[in-house]
């Protein structure tokens, strides 16, 4: 496979998250060939059409680089309210805009959600399944990835359940096929 830069989005903007440990771990399962780098969106000011200037805010413009240099995007969300937090659907509002020059179209993707809880952030993973087409972003279908019980998977940053990394290991083997396959 050739090397393919990844965007990996965490739609947590807490430091010490337990979605953005998550994170760093499909990082370090992630196969050879696959070059993965946190896109940070805590600096991104909410989107508003009104700012939306020629040439864009800095802050809008290297988003949209970042996303556009990228061949995929791996979206790593925990859930809210049964849906994604904030912070990640205002980066792909950012993302989808101006209309007609998404930086996210035809990116390959694949989502994984992240809860304390049992489902696994199941409401954050769907919703994001709902979004994407729109921003005609071909999503990996399987494996699906909930991620629950997060708190009792890791020490500290460090994973120590066996069965989340072998899982985090198929995932990220499949992923990369998937942006093998769909990548332009």
């Amino acid at each position: 496979m050739a090397s393919k830069k990844i965007a990996v989005l965490v739609g947590s903007l807490r430091k010490d998250s337990y979605t953005r440990r998550v994170a760093h771990s499909l990082i370090e399962s992630a196969p050879e060939g696959l070059e993965l780098t946190i896109v940070e969106l805590r600096d991104l000011p909410l989107y508003n059409e009104d700012d939306e200037t020629d040439p864009p805010p800095s802050t809008f413009a290297a988003f949209r680089d970042a996303i556009r240099q990228a061949d995929g995007i791996l979206f790593c969300t925990p859930e809210y309210n049964r849906s994604v937090p904030g912070a990640l659907k205002n980066a792909i509002d950012v993302g989808s805009r101006p209309y007609g020059k998404a930086a996210f179209a035809d990116k390959p993707c694949a989502i994984v959600s992240v809860s304390p809880g049992a489902l696994g952030g199941f409401g954050a993973n769907h919703h994001l399944r709902q979004m994407l087409p729109f921003l005609n972003m071909p999503t990996m279908p399987a494996p699906e990835a909930y991620v629950g019980g997060v708190a009792g998977k890791y020490e500290g940053d460090r994973l120590v359940d066996e069965s989340s990394r072998a899982f985090f290991q198929k995932f990220m083997a499949a992923f990369g096929a998937w942006v093998e396959q769909h990548a332009k």
